[in-house]
């Protein structure tokens, strides 16, 4: 099943669960009651989520992730992440994968994201608050409290580098110290904001705007339905993704506000260098990864997975831009960032990738 139509279902079912049952039921980013846009529910390293399938069903011998697929009974895992590639992959339980073993984090840890020195890690916990902790899961900050009624999901540090030789707006390398991550409350979906150093915090809702105030004379994107915010770059800008319309924008607020429509897809990631997003379309029955540059005069978009026989999906960007993790039924998959190779199957770990710098 694609994502597209994964999302129609889950957020059918989000309007007829009630609060409790939502809160309850949260064990990944796209559970029954949950963001109807984010991931599938993630599930212990090798095994399935109870009552789920996986998105696409098996893969056909001779498919790019086929090369090891769901380990047999006994089979030995591949857990597929190492020092040398800052590959992890969070899994909607305890354990995390990185360095090619398990961490356990103490408690529930859902859509996993890294700092950008990769020095904390930012997830969702079994509570349902925004947590914030050392690499080993030690050292543990609710920045968030889940106030009740809500789903948070797939929180995303945004920030602004400093400008070599450029202080005329200093405030701005300050401002963009933040976490971002989706919040679904009675069937409605926003984004909304919080200092990465908040303690017990109140986060604000986040509503793009495509000018200085929200002028109302402009078109204007949307303002619920929001959802998947990735923030990437040194400019705090935030790709996202809007349910209700299909699409994909990014939002950059770093000296005006603007807010730019980047065509119809899901799950958007930038790039290290703010030049490319990659985000999640369905072709032919199966979700492929698209890759287009940021920049406004160059709109070519290319599908970096046209012999796709699964589905790819969640894509994470490497530090050094030059590689794509994504999500696939099998476990998770890496591609060269340019599309001039097919993806390759590097774990069985079923779960949502994400790179530490």
């Amino acid at each position: 099943m694609s994502v597209r139509n994964r999302f129609g279902t889950a957020a059918a079912i989000a309007l007829m669960t009630t609060v409790g049952a939502v809160l309850l039921s949260a064990c990944g980013p796209d559970n029954a009651g949950s963001d109807p846009t984010a991931a599938p529910a993630t599930s212990a390293p090798g095994t399935s989520a109870p009552g789920t399938a996986a998105p696409g069903g098996s893969t056909p011998p001779g498919s790019p992730s086929a090369g090891g697929g769901t380990p047999a009974p006994g089979a030995k895992e591949a857990n597929g992440t190492t020092a040398a590639n800052r590959l992890t992959i969070s899994t909607g339980t305890q354990a995390v994968a990185m360095n090619g073993t398990t961490v356990d984090f103490g408690t529930v840890v859902r859509d996993l994201a890294w700092s950008p020195d990769g020095t904390k890690a930012a997830f969702v916990d079994g509570n349902g608050d925004l947590v914030v902790t050392n690499p080993d899961g030690t050292g543990k900050t609710t920045v968030a409290k889940n106030p009740g009624g809500e789903t948070w999901s797939h929180p995303s540090w945004q920030h602004a580098a400093k400008d070599p030789g450029d202080d005329s707006l200093p405030e701005a390398t300050e401002r963009f110290k933040n976490i971002v991550f989706a919040a679904a409350k009675g069937g409605v979906l926003r984004l909304e904001t919080i200092p990465a150093k908040a303690v017990g915090g109140t986060p604000e809702v986040l509503t793009p705007h495509s000018s200085e105030g929200g002028n109302p004379n402009l078109p204007q994107p949307p303002r619920t339905g929001n959802t998947w915010a990735n923030a990437g770059g040194r400019h705090g800008e935030i790709a996202y993704a809007n349910t209700p319309a299909n699409e994909v924008y990014i939002y950059d607020d770093y000296i005006r506000p603007a807010a730019r429509d980047m065509g119809k897809g899901s799950q958007p990631a930038l790039s290290p260098d703010d030049e490319h997003v990659v985000f999640v379309r369905s072709v032919s029955g199966h979700d492929h990864l698209f890759s287009r540059s940021t920049q406004f005069d160059q709109r070519n978009e290319k599908d970096l997975t046209p012999g796709a026989t699964t589905d790819y999906t969640e894509p994470a960007w490497s530090p050094d831009g030059k590689t794509i993790a994504a999500r696939t039924p099998d476990g998770v998959s890496t591609l060269p960032a340019d599309g001039s190779a097919a993806p390759t199957q590097v774990s069985t770990v079923k779960g949502l990738p994400a790179y530490r710098p």
